[in-house]
């Protein structure tokens, strides 16, 4: 009997401080939230949204044929412009795609129209290096071999 008074102390006290706690919370520290997996799009989303970009594209929207199962697009046709092809790709990617097979074709003409212009390139760099900037051309001497270091640079003008 003696642990009455304690014990109604006790219950007032639990009584209590559920109340005291509404009045004045504790701020919480809220942590970020897990991040979520992306929203995975049906196939007709996709295949929808390649048809929009496209239509928005320079390629246009009748130029290759679309195909997605399964989140990945299958890309047909041909172009006589190789960049087309991985535009395509991109397009796809960037509608939803999960994957791209891409068989579009390119043209033989094409084909010989990027090995010329690498070619031509090529020989543009060739010439450009190879000529001097002004009529003296600067001369740079061997290093030598015991000290790894060169000589001053000379000029030599041209005859």
């Amino acid at each position: 009997m003696r642990y009455r008074p304690l014990t109604a102390t006790l219950a007032l006290l639990a009584a209590f401080f559920p109340i005291a706690a509404q009045q004045h919370p504790i701020p919480v520290h809220q942590r970020a939230a897990a991040p979520t997996a992306p929203v995975r799009l049906t196939d007709a989303q996709i295949e929808a949204g390649i048809r929009i970009k496209l239509a928005k594209s320079k390629i246009g929207p009748e130029k290759f044929r679309f195909k997605v199962q399964g989140g990945v697009a299958t890309i047909e046709g041909k172009t006589d412009i190789i960049q087309h092809k991985g535009a395509a790709t991109r397009i796809a990617h960037t509608a939803g795609a999960i994957g791209v097979n891409n068989h579009i074709e390119i043209s033989d003409a094409a084909k010989q129209k990027a090995s010329d212009n690498l070619a031509k390139g090529r020989r543009r760099a060739q010439i450009v290096r190879g000529e001097p900037r002004t009529t003296s051309a600067t001369l740079r001497p061997a290093a030598d071999p015991i000290t790894r270091k060169t000589a001053p640079h000379a000029t030599v003008q041209k005859q």
